[in-house]
């Protein structure tokens, strides 16, 4: 797309521009320093799903703020890295480039997890919200013994969890589960039940420590037999980290089960109706930069 431009009374000139994956590494690196733990290497399986939704605005050479707002359908699509670099903040620097951002998602409902504190925020741009997020965090103890129905995940089933991942997700994502499953550095398992897929699950290395997600499952046992089969190769030091959603109350049953305890917690907000999904499947979102 060509850059936008927009001047702003205290910074000046801010451009605005769809960005490509090469310029993407130093909003990662914000997103570490503000805590949020990314991935690592998330990016690479994320930007491919939409190159075009991936925002950043700059004063001159220096970038100053983030945005992107991915689209998965035609009727969904997702925000996420609303950011503006530490200390130039309060300039309208960020609202500048969620204006520019915001119409690639078009009439599509559109989600998001967002700080608490930026409701009234989200509010005012036309979102409600549906619940809240909530990140487990510890030292996983060791669970059930190993199920002779998990399985590492291979080529012949990637058709297969996919189909499964959109009764979870309100969007087809093929593309980005096969990226996702493959990636290196990630551990995927897969819970077969009369050879159908009754759930999966990633891990993943992160800034800190590994997170798990997604973590789908058509039960609690079998949640936490895909929990403890990514879990169970971790050295007994290392964390691991898992948002779930606050009306899976069983998923936190399980995380409190395996030693994890609520460290934060994010608002999941949309801007009108969202395809359904089963949520009681649920136990872990996959990331909440992309949902």
């Amino acid at each position: 797309m060509r850059p936008t431009i927009h001047t702003t009374p205290a910074s000046g000139e801010l451009t605005v521009t769809a960005a490509p994956l090469d310029q993407w590494h130093e909003i990662v690196g914000w997103t570490a320093d503000e805590g949020w733990n990314p991935g690592d290497d998330d990016i690479a399986r994320f930007h491919p799903t939409d190159p075009d939704g991936f925002y950043l605005g700059r004063l001159g050479d220096r970038t100053v703020s983030a945005l992107s707002i991915v689209n998965y359908s035609a009727d969904y699509a997702f925000l996420g890295y609303y950011l503006v670099a530490a200390g130039l903040r309060g300039q309208g620097l960020g609202l500048t480039t969620w204006r520019t951002a915001f119409p690639h998602a078009g009439a599509r409902t559109v989600g998001l997890d967002g700080v608490p504190s930026q409701q009234d925020t989200y509010r005012r741009a036309g979102f409600t919200t549906a619940h809240d997020t909530l990140r487990y965090t510890g030292r996983p103890t060791p669970g059930a013994p190993p199920s002779p129905d998990t399985h590492p995940v291979t080529a012949a089933h990637l058709d297969a969890i996919a189909a499964y991942d959109r009764c979870c997700f309100p969007a087809d994502r093929r593309g980005f589960v096969a990226r996702w499953l493959t990636a290196p550095g990630h551990t995927a398992r897969v819970h077969l039940r009369d050879g159908e897929v009754a759930g999966y699950g990633v891990l993943r290395p992160a800034h800190s420590g590994y997170r798990v997600g997604p973590l789908f499952a058509d039960t609690p046992q079998t949640a936490g037999a895909l929990f403890d089969a990514l879990t169970t190769c971790l050295d007994p030091a290392d964390e691991v980290s898992l948002d779930i959603p606050e009306p899976n109350t069983p998923a936190h049953t399980l995380a409190t089960s395996r030693g994890l305890t609520p460290r934060s917690h994010t608002v999941r907000m949309y801007t009108g109706p969202v395809p359904p999904v089963d949520a009681s499947r649920t136990f872990g979102v996959t990331s909440l930069e992309l949902g």
